[in-house]
């Protein structure tokens, strides 16, 4: 395939899914059906620690747009499995990004908040220096550094604490624990802007569509990384106790009483960075994207799961 086949094939790109079946995944699949031809797999139909099996399957596909929305996302779990995480994060985003260049095709790529240590106190941006402080951010950012070095139709999109309708996340654990608990401890020295799978894919598509349609002019004026979160901060104990303020109908009993704890009285196998709210400025300037406040996506989040019950 030859340089700008992007665009030539932006009438009906042909579209691979990689974890179609995560939280963020099932979003993007939903929004960019019809647009092309389309492969969605999960790990069930691919192993993403197997390079061989994941290079064949972007050779079988034949994309236009490559999405990897999948990662190994266990962060307590991965100080015991480091080898696995990083074949998933840091060694099939290697892979993929070097089939979708090959093909010269479009990557998307999604990492985390957790490539930061947290000591800043005002938003981290693209330029800061990376330091995790878990196997989880070392893995995401081993899988930064190796699309970055790939090069090519790339886009790597950091965001911050994942939930939406589907999926294991913080929202849906929140409401299946406030069905079964009178109280709950949470956390509340950790800070940082919960991001819906809805919005998320809502924004990758406007950009997507936005390159296929030449809106964001050449590959150099837009390739590269970004951060890309929802509006505003909280803590996990406020984003918690916002929750329940909106969902006393969906619970079968009253809300549970939150109580708030600092991170040293909840131990867990990873360290997590204390404050990891992440600038959209960049993303702003230069796709004019800007992501609603986490409130409003909250609402638009909980709307959606009264939908489907």
């Amino acid at each position: 395939m030859t340089e700008g086949s992007i665009e030539t094939a932006a009438a009906h790109p042909r579209i691979l899914i990689v974890g179609n079946a995560g939280q963020l995944g099932r979003e993007l699949e939903k929004l960019f059906a019809g647009i092309g031809p389309m492969v969605a797999v999960d790990r069930e139909s691919v192993d993403l620690a197997d390079p061989e099996q994941t290079r064949d399957l972007v050779r079988r596909a034949a994309p236009d747009i490559v999405f990897n929305a999948a990662a190994y996302t266990a962060v307590d779990r991965a100080e015991s499995e480091r080898d696995l995480a990083y074949a998933i994060n840091e060694g099939a985003p290697r892979v993929l990004a070097e089939e979708a260049h090959r093909r010269s095709a479009l990557f998307i790529h999604y990492s985390t908040d957790y490539v930061f240590d947290g000591s800043k106190t005002s938003p981290w941006i693209e330029t800061d220096a990376p330091n995790p402080l878990n196997v989880y951010g070392a893995s995401k950012l081993g899988g930064e550094r190796a699309v970055e070095e790939v090069g090519g139709k790339y886009l790597i999109l950091r965001t911050s604490w994942v939930y939406g309708p589907h999926g294991n996340n913080f929202l849906l654990t929140m409401l299946r624990l406030g069905r079964e608990r009178d109280r709950l401890s949470i956390v509340d020295d950790q800070i940082g802007a919960p991001t819906t799978s809805i919005e998320l894919a809502r924004a990758t598509h406007t950009i997507v569509t936005g390159i296929l349609a030449g809106r964001f002019g050449a590959v150099q004026d837009w390739a590269g990384l970004y951060h890309m979160t929802c509006g505003g901060a909280v803590s996990w104990c406020g984003f918690a106790q916002a929750i329940f303020a909106r969902v006393a109908e969906m619970l079968t009993a009253k809300a549970p009483t939150v109580t708030p704890i600092a991170t040293k009285d909840y131990p867990t196998a990873a360290v997590r960075p204390l404050y990891s709210v992440l600038s959209n400025a960049k993303l702003q300037a230069r796709f004019g994207i800007e992501l609603p406040p986490w409130e409003a996506a909250l609402d638009d989040t909980l709307q959606a799961l009264r939908n489907a019950g």
